[in-house]
């Protein structure tokens, strides 16, 4: 076939004249696309090489056209794009739960409902609630007082929308900051929160709250809202509402409120269940003297008042609130035991004194109804035979404080906190510090030692102790630390530290028993230092006290400078009691609101503060203190006792801590000028010379127990382990026993010493021991000498306010004691 015959017609070469592809211009439009197809895929190749795709994205992340970290970094108009996005969905949300938010209705103050505390036996013990209210209108309130609670509380109330977002950043910045405590919810909130919602602490409740505070302002005045908030505040004393308020704290109609009277008040919205003391509590009338002058400070910031007005306030005095006159229901010993269960309540839950105050729970407690009236019985026995202030100026401000656990659980069953609320007693006696226990304290020494040895010589390992390891009980003895040094003392004329005992009996060297049942402090103080500080102080925050009462490391440590409550110092004893297993003393067992039981109200978990055979040990070393010793006049309960008296310097405070198998309680006994802080010697009280734990406080326990305990069965305790070889101070007479066994034995007759005088320590200082009577350990009561002992010392006295020249102690055979496990800060002393 020819050429001309193979290509299409009219076309003689590969273009024509005009240059045009074959096939003219419809053909080269087709090769025009066929080309742009072929550029395009070929950059769709090239750009998925480089990690781009060929098609535009809705949102270009990771962006194309960047590599390396540049690829996963937004740019600035997708962060812009993102923030609003967020922003208007948050507008959106807020929107929709402002619209959908309803106000609603009040709570009805015949609603308000009264917290009901209940015995162990589960019968009712009192009612205490809300019922003490009386609504006013806002102009019967003076205008000014009106202020003092907005100065105090939400000064910006007239003009903000009713939440005050800065308000709240401010009171955490100053919380944060130690600064002065602030609100941060406005009076808006307060009054919802009061008026219209529960006092339950969460998130949905605070959300609903601020809901209702921004959308409220349509239905109320801001007049309404505040008269709605002054008419629902607690202020304590029982008292809603600023009538009721006004009423039983000055004995006026809210009407005749003076501003100073009006600062006060507004504090006590802060903490009533504190300043509602402030009329005989010192602690308490500082801290709101604090918080008035803050209040009135306030007041001048805002230009309600000017500040000579605010001087003249503050020069004019502090307005202490009248005395308070509570109801029946909170009379003799009932208003310390609500005090105490509400102080658990409080540890132990997220309620605060303000949501209890509102009402509406139930509290069951340990509290035995029949050992609490024996135990106030007792003590009222021992004060109608012994006491007379109005014949006799030393009986007068004589207090007394107690507690009875129960050592298998914990559980506190009895307590005596004083007179009473109803007569003007508001200090619960049984759960405040401040007392020393003097020696009471020794046989935690003793524990601290059969747990971790004593280094009686410089650089030796820690030696065995057991009860009847011997010490010098001499008396003017000096004191040596582990390392051999002896303790100085600048205020005496050798410069070094002689410490002193009650009396100046030449015991030589005595066990360690023998000095518990005489309560010599010598051998005790020695003891102390060669065990060290550390191990001492971890034994008796094992055993149950709570560091913040411990005194710091002196000698006098070991004797009872430390104070803590009679609720401690029985848990204590409740330790040694069960073998070694420490309880936390414990008050409420049970709450139930709305029908709920709360969580965290069991029956503390006990845990191992030292084996079984130190506490028995010590428990054995104690029956021998009843049985021979300055306890004997515990004798007369009739079961086998272990117990220890306690007698400080100056004779201003007196302890008997005993126990039985089945009940440990501690009695206190000391005297107080309600209205001049500070113990005073108790010389003379009762008509006895001295007072000693073996006398009166003894009386006390021994009538208390012996109703507590009738009809339950006479128990014996556990029977003291074999201990192995103990090891005497260096001196001390040879040959000693190979091994001895903590059982009591017959207690030798110590030689007759001189009566000493009154100055027994030749300089008067601190940390020279009360002189105390001869002849015999115990008391002359009642005609009847008891204690048996001729020539036995009394309780030992205190020495105090003396460095050990800084040495550190605490440490046994070059091995630092084990730390203790945190202690939780209850609220029991």
């Amino acid at each position: 076939m020819s050429e001309h015959r193979r290509r299409p017609s009219g076309r003689t070469g590969p273009s024509g004249s005009d240059g045009m592809p074959q096939g003219g211009r419809a053909a080269a439009r087709r090769a025009a696309q066929a080309g742009a197809g072929r550029g395009r895929r070929g950059a769709d190749r090239r750009r998925a090489e480089a990690g781009q795709t060929g098609r535009r994205r809705l949102i270009d992340y990771p962006r194309s056209g960047k590599r390396g970290l540049r690829r996963w970094l937004p740019s600035w108009k997708q962060s812009l794009g993102t923030f609003l996005l967020f922003l208007g969905g948050l507008v959106g949300l807020f929107g929709y739960a402002y619209a959908t938010t309803t106000i609603p209705s009040a709570n009805p103050s015949t609603q308000q409902q009264s917290n009901t505390y209940y015995w162990s036996d589960g019968s009712v013990m009192t009612t205490q609630g809300s019922t003490n209210r009386q609504n006013v209108d806002l102009a019967q309130i003076p205008k000014l007082v009106q202020w003092d609670f907005l100065a105090a509380e939400n000064a910006t109330f007239y003009s903000d929308p009713g939440v005050d977002t800065q308000g709240m950043l401010r009171a955490v910045y100053h919380m944060a900051t130690g600064g002065e405590v602030q609100s941060g919810s406005t009076i808006t909130q307060q009054f919802v929160k009061n008026t219209y919602l529960s006092q339950s602490q969460s998130v949905t409740r605070k959300l609903r709250e601020i809901m209702i505070s921004l959308k409220i302002g349509d239905q109320l005045s801001k007049q309404q809202i505040l008269q709605g908030y002054l008419n629902s505040c607690y202020y304590g004393r029982g008292a809603y509402g600023i009538e009721a308020a006004a009423n039983t704290y000055y004995h006026v109609h809210a009407s005749q409120l003076t501003v100073s009277q009006g600062a006060f008040l507004a504090a006590t919205v802060n903490e009533p269940s504190l300043l509602m003391l402030a009329d005989t509590d010192p602690q308490a009338k500082a801290q709101a003297k604090a918080r008035w002058t803050y209040v009135l400070s306030r007041m001048a910031a805002i230009h309600q008042i000017s500040q000579a007005q605010e001087q003249q306030y503050l020069a004019a005095g502090f307005p202490t609130p009248k005395a308070y006159t509570p109801s029946a229901g909170m009379s003799g010993q009932t208003g310390y035991l609500v005090q105490t269960a509400e102080k658990y309540v409080e540890a132990h839950s997220s309620l605060t004194d303000q949501q209890l105050g509102h009402g509406g729970y139930q509290i069951y407690t340990t509290f035995d109804k029949k050992k609490v009236n024996a135990l106030s019985a007792s003590v009222a026995a021992m004060e109608k035979k012994h006491l007379n202030p109005g014949h006799r100026s030393a009986d007068k401000d004589v207090q007394v404080g107690a507690a009875s656990i129960d050592p298998s659980t914990g559980a506190v069953v009895a307590l005596y906190g004083g007179a009473g609320w109803n007569k003007g007693h508001w200090t619960d006696n049984a759960d405040a510090t401040g007392v020393p226990v003097g020696s009471t304290f020794k046989p935690v020494d003793l524990a601290a030692a059969l747990d971790h040895g004593a280094v009686l010589s410089p650089g030796q390992p820690a030696s065995q102790i057991t009860p009847d390891s011997k010490f010098n009980g001499d008396d003017g003895i000096t004191i040596k630390n582990q390392q051999g040094q002896q303790l100085p003392d600048a205020n005496d004329p050798t410069g070094l530290l002689h410490q002193r005992n009650d009396v100046t009996t030449k015991w030589g060297y005595l066990t360690l028993r023998k000095a518990m049942e005489q309560s010599v402090n010598t051998p005790y103080v020695q003891l102390g230092e060669y065990v060290g500080y550390s191990n001492v102080e971890n034994e008796a925050l094992k055993a149950g006290l709570l560091r913040k009462s411990l005194q710091y490391d002196t000698p006098g440590y070991y004797i009872g400078t430390s104070t803590p409550s009679a609720i401690r110092m029985a848990d204590v004893y409740a330790t040694f009691d069960d073998g070694g297993v420490q309880h936390e003393p414990y008050s409420v067992t049970k709450v139930v609101a709305g029908g709920e039981q709360l969580p965290g109200f069991g029956a503390p978990k006990g845990t191992t503060a030292m084996p079984s055979s130190t506490a028995d040990t010590v428990t054995d070393v104690l029956q021998g203190v009843v049985k021979n010793g300055t306890g004997t006049n515990a004798q007369a309960l009739g079961r086998p006792v272990a117990g220890k008296t306690g007698t400080t310097d100056d004779y201003k405070s007196a302890w008997f801590i005993g126990y039985t198998p089945q009940l440990v309680t501690s009695v206190s006994m000391f005297k107080e000028d309600p209205k001049n802080a500070g113990l005073q010697s108790m010389q003379g009280v009762g008509g006895f010379s001295k007072v000693f734990g073996a006398d009166m406080p003894t009386e006390v326990w021994t009538g208390y127990m012996t109703a507590a305990l009738q009809g339950q069965p006479v128990r014996q305790f556990p029977p003291a382990p074999q201990l192995g070889q103990g090891t005497d101070e260096f001196g001390a007479p040879s040959p000693t026993p190979s091994a001895t066994r903590s059982t009591p034995s017959a207690t030798p007759t110590a030689p007759a010493s001189p009566s000493p005088s009154t100055g027994a320590c030749p300089h008067q200082k601190k940390h020279c021991a009360a002189p105390s009577p001869t002849g015999t350990s115990g008391t002359t009561t009642g005609g009847t000498t008891t204690g048996g002992t001729t020539g036995g010392a009394g309780d030992g006295g205190l020495l105090g306010g003396t460095t050990n020249g800084g040495t550190t102690s605490g440490t046994t055979g070059g091995t630092t004691s084990p730390t203790p496990g945190p202690t939780r800060p209850g609220r029991h002393g």
